[in-house]
């Protein structure tokens, strides 16, 4: 590479490296008003938070950034390496996006983000929608702003897919959910229908919350959080954030009436915060490390999660550590009974505490719902309604509340329109890599079941985390699989092990 080109390439990274210093700066504040800001600094912090957006974006949108990126394209990207190359076509990519969305509505999306969350927080703890609903009606107005700047050519839900799952449309997607409709909704009622329930009294009763965090923490750290670049807190809505990753933080919420849901969020959130942990050392500072979509994330919280933590050798491994946790509750429970306990189907009203029988559900109904508001056949005022309808369609559920129903997810609160069908492509992903995994390594689960969970990081360290944005998703999962994403795997995976906990053969 010529000197002149090396000259500009620094240049490049010392631009990149300052944004992703603003970025942390971003995320920190974003995690303290969830975590620890008084309420009565909301304003406060909407403004702070607009205005760091508006710099930010200054930075984004530098006319000399766009000169350095011109003059090094010119140059020919074959001159650069595979890891400059995806830095140089990210920020391209980046400042593209960008420099077609005006400051003004950078800034008001920043601070209706932070005005709607508190309003969000409110409208939920006094079960009324219609408090939260302008907000929501705002946040339509200005996504689809957006999206006619950044994306003309795309249909405006699409553009705001795209923004978490790249490359992915509702045309790819809603065939994928059609199936799993198909598939699933008759399952789940054949298993309400099932003579054999398993026993889950012992998982009912007061679990003291110290006892909760403490197995929590151990957990986490066993699977390899390391709390020397990260921490534990609570908050409303579990979450994994942080400004860098050395400063990864995970969130939990507890009740001490069920330990079961914070502990598997505490898994699930750690997950995601191995993902940033892991990140291609090196490049920590610069888009190449970054993680991938929304989907591959989600398919390291859901690996964690549901494909090892649910899993047989998981209980085993740690039946004895959860029963001296909760004596009392667990006395006369056994491994397998505590496996089936923690994996029963049972339609219920929040998303993050439903199984992963019927959390896709959930996702779905939320997908349709989202399609709906961006194509106008739906309005935000008959949400409510529209919500109660599809709960009973999908799950035979009717939320007695809205803050049991409509109002019980954060997403709409910052605008994440798009983000949720990558939980459910995250879970078809996971069980895909997982599939993988145990035919590369056939003693995976028996490492599981002595607890040694180094060689399972190593590998998604190796072939996931360090990759960061080198390729596409459907690249990754092609290099990874050696076949392209497939719903089966994951429709096969749930059919049979839900066939023999229900005895339904």
């Amino acid at each position: 590479m010529k000197q002149a080109t090396n000259t500009h390439y620094q240049h490049l990274t010392e631009k990149l490296e300052e944004i992703s210093y603003l970025n942390g700066v971003m995320s920190t504040i974003g995690w303290d008003q969830e975590v620890m800001m008084p309420s009565g600094a909301a304003n406060a912090r909407a403004k702070q938070i607009s205005s760091l957006a508006g710099v930010i974006h200054e930075r984004l949108t530098d006319a000399a950034l766009g000169d350095c990126l011109t003059v090094l394209e010119q140059t020919g990207l074959d001159t650069f390496d595979v890891r400059q190359r995806c830095n140089i076509q990210e920020a391209k990519r980046n400042f593209d996006l960008d420099t077609k969305v005006p400051k003004k509505l950078v800034m008001a999306i920043a601070e209706l983000s932070s005005k709607a969350n508190t309003a969000w927080v409110t409208a939920r703890q006094e079960n009324k929608f219609s408090d939260f609903a302008p907000y929501l009606k705002q946040f339509l107005a200005l996504k689809k702003e957006w999206a006619q700047c950044v994306f003309p050519d795309k249909d405006i839900y699409d553009a705001n897919i795209d923004l978490f799952e790249r490359g992915t449309s509702s045309a790819e997607i809603t065939p994928i959910f059609e199936r799993l409709k198909s598939e699933l909704i008759p399952l789940i009622r054949t298993i309400q229908a099932a003579p054999f329930q398993p026993d889950t009294s012992f998982l009912q009763g007061t679990f003291p919350v110290d006892k909760q965090e403490a197995l929590a923490r151990k957990i986490s750290q066993d699977i390899g959080f390391n709390f020397d670049h990260g921490r534990m807190d609570i908050s409303v809505h579990p979450f994994c954030g942080g400004s860098h990753p050395t400063d990864v933080r995970i969130t939990t919420r507890y009740k001490e009436s069920d330990f079961i849901e914070s502990l598997y969020a505490v898994i699930h959130e750690t997950g995601h915060g191995l993902y940033e942990q892991g990140r291609m050392p090196g490049h920590q500072d610069l888009p190449v490390s970054e993680s991938l979509t929304m989907g591959i994330h989600e398919s390291q919280s859901l690996f964690w999660e549901r494909m090892i933590a649910q899993g047989q050798p998981f209980c085993s491994h740690y039946f004895e550590t959860i029963r001296a946790a909760f004596p009392d509750h667990l006395r006369h429970a056994t491994p397998d009974s505590f496996y089936r306990a923690i994996n029963t189907c049972k339609p219920d009203f929040i998303r993050v505490e439903a199984d992963e029988l019927t959390y896709p559900l959930h996702v779905i109904l939320r997908y349709e719902i989202e399609k709906g508001l961006f194509d106008g056949t739906m309005s935000v005022d008959d949400l409510p309604e529209i919500w109660d309808s599809m709960m009973m369609k999908y799950l035979g559920i009717k939320p007695p509340t809205d803050t049991l129903g409509v109002l019980q997810d954060s997403h709409w609160s910052g605008g994440a329109f798009g983000y949720f069908p990558s939980y459910t492509l995250g879970a078809i992903y996971a069980c895909q890599f997982y599939n993988t995994l145990l035919k590369e390594s056939p003693d995976s689960e028996q490492n599981i079941a002595t607890g040694n969970f180094k060689p399972i990081k190593r590998w998604l360290n190796e072939r996931i985390h360090s990759q960061g944005r080198l390729y596409t998703p459907q690249e990754l999962v092609l290099r990874v699989t050696g076949e392209a994403l497939n719903p089966d795997y994951f429709i096969n995976y749930l059919k049979a092990k839900y066939t023999a906990i229900y005895q339904l053969s």
